[in-house]
């Protein structure tokens, strides 16, 4: 990318927008390391293994092992060749991380970082402490947190905005170790009985939408924050609805998404793809003279204006999301 114009407060380093496809995996699925080296999944996704909901009460720690195991096996095997996406484990409850961690052994490098599910009042300085007691075991290389945002506190319009700003401050205590902003969309539609079918968007469920709209807009300009799951990956029209789901959730400012299906990796991918009207502008603001007259121009396809200084946030963004995803 040419060298940017000026200082932007979101994210501004190719990790943030890469994660992508977040394929959610049973922490108990043995098979997934042989799925992994024969390179079932294709490439451009992450992966979380779940502990938490994926997993029954009473089978957590028999989840634990077999976790433990995938992940030294797969560090033995991470130099045949196949795609190793970013790994990242859903735990259930603060005090996994760090034993968790400790057991992973020498495959704790495989670990990018966790995903901490229900993030709220109750449980967000146990689970800062414990993101930041890692990263001080992890020596030069950092171990993220992806909060999860899922709490019925935020359904209550006379407590949302206190909960947003005050997760917000808790976040920004570790704002290095943070790696995207995650959202709750099944959960927060359960609050409302609601579900959206194959052919539709999370955005025509207007309670939950409302809810998305405000979490972006306390947490989108200092955090990537991803977008809800999609739970359908066969059937008619599928494919069409996540595709659908991904431009809108773009639109709004989402970048990323967790999946449950290889089916929907690609799907996904093609949606993030950048336009190349889009990547030509982007590169145009970004390469900008600064000490320019004017900073207004019109599109090289002179189609719509360019202002190098109103455009900038977007055109860094589009640079990251076009470095990843490719352009179209």
């Amino acid at each position: 990318m040419p060298e940017r114009f000026g200082i932007i407060n979101m994210k501004n380093d190719k990790i943030y927008y890469s994660v992508g496809a977040l394929m959610y995996c049973p922490a108990n699925n043995s098979k997934i390391v042989d799925k992994l080296v024969n390179n079932e999944f294709g490439d451009k996704f992450s992966l979380a293994f779940c502990l938490e909901d994926a997993i029954g009460d009473n089978h957590v720690r028999d989840a634990e092992l077999v976790l433990i195991q995938s992940l030294q096996r797969l560090y033995t095997l991470q130099d045949d060749g196949f795609y190793m996406p970013k790994i990242f484990v859903r735990v259930r409850r603060p005090e996994q991380i760090v034993r968790l961690y400790k057991e992973f052994g020498a495959a704790a490098e495989l670990v990018c970082g966790f995903c901490v599910p229900k993030f709220d009042q109750s449980n967000s300085e146990e689970y800062i402490k414990a993101i930041s007691d890692v990263n001080d075991l992890s020596g030069d290389r950092i171990v993220y947190m992806m909060p999860i945002l899922e709490s019925h506190e935020m359904i209550d319009l006379r407590t949302r905005y206190d909960f947003l700003y005050d997760m917000k401050e808790q976040i920004d205590s570790i704002e290095a170790y943070v790696l995207n902003v995650r959202v709750g969309g099944n959960d927060l539609c359960n609050q409302f009985g609601l579900r959206r079918h194959g052919y539709e968007t999370i955005y025509g469920v207007q309670p939950v939408a409302s809810i998305l709209t405000d979490i972006l807009t306390v947490f989108s300009q200092d955090y990537v924050v991803s977008g809800p799951v999609w739970e359908y990956y066969s059937g008619s029209n599928c494919d069409v609805g996540l595709y659908d789901e991904v431009l809108a959730d773009l639109l709004a400012g989402f970048v990323g998404k967790t999946v449950i299906h290889p089916n929907q990796i690609g799907v996904f991918n093609r949606a993030c793809a950048v336009p190349k009207t889009d990547y030509d502008d982007a590169i145009a603001i970004l390469g900008w003279d600064q000490d320019a007259s004017s900073m207004v121009a019109g599109s090289a396809k002179g189609e719509r204006m360019n202002e190098a200084k109103v455009h900038r946030n977007w055109a860094e963004k589009i640079g990251y999301m076009a470095e990843y995803y490719g352009v179209i």
